[in-house]
């Protein structure tokens, strides 16, 4: 059962947009507007290490041990991190700000949205964009648009500005669904997310304070 925590993490110097575990239940990656990430200690409840990226930092990942970190920020660079090292180990600039990231579940593929109005996936094996998703009438809602891979790594959610959630296969590379009931969502789709077991459930949540749940 969860329980009301009585501290706070402070540090940062303007609103934090991601905040994510690394590997254990005691270490936290957390990156902000203020430009930088910061790497937090629960159990002192203190910040233990900061990165300045230079940019707003608008999502971040965090891989296997929670050593090696990715974040998507502002000024169209995915970043990768060792949180052990102060500078990023290497740097992929995209055609927009990157507004969302998400790991398929091996962790070997990367998830992109981009204010491009495009889903990139990048192969973290080979460090190269192995996939690129558009389609018409596909809108990002806003600089902070989530979207997502399906628990199998088959498929990408996200919403779009018309209220409609689009779907892709991501070995077809086309649009698998487009979901659209105005009787449902009526204004922007701003996250989607998938039921973690074995994705029957899409939720997508939209600015008109909706939450919408889809079934096959």
């Amino acid at each position: 059962m969860l329980t009301i925590s009585q501290h706070t993490l402070t540090g940062h110097s303007n609103k934090v947009l991601a905040a994510k575990f690394m590997g254990d239940p005691y270490r936290v990656a957390s990156g902000s507007h203020d430009r930088t990430l910061k790497i937090w200690d629960l159990r002192s409840r203190a910040c233990v290490s900061t990165k300045f990226a230079g940019s707003s930092c608008n999502d971040l990942v965090c891989v296997g041990d929670g050593s090696p970190m990715i974040s998507g920020h502002f000024d169209k660079r995915i970043r990768f991190w060792d949180a052990r090292v102060e500078i990023p180990s290497q740097e992929v600039t995209l055609q927009g700000k990157i507004t969302s990231l998400d790991l398929s579940r091996d962790q070997n593929s990367l998830l992109a949205s981009v204010r491009d109005d495009s889903i990139e996936v990048l192969d973290l094996r080979m460090n190269t964009v192995s996939g690129h998703f558009i389609a018409d009438g596909f809108k990002l809602s806003s600089d902070f648009s989530r979207a997502c891979f399906s628990p199998d790594g088959r498929f990408i959610a996200c919403g779009s500005a018309d209220g409609s959630v689009f779907v892709w296969n991501v070995l077809e590379n086309k649009v698998d669904a487009v979901l659209k009931d105005e009787t449902k969502h009526s204004s922007p789709i701003g996250a989607v997310h998938w039921q973690a077991d074995n994705g029957n459930v899409l939720l997508s949540a939209d600015r008109s304070k909706k939450v919408v749940a889809w079934t096959p």
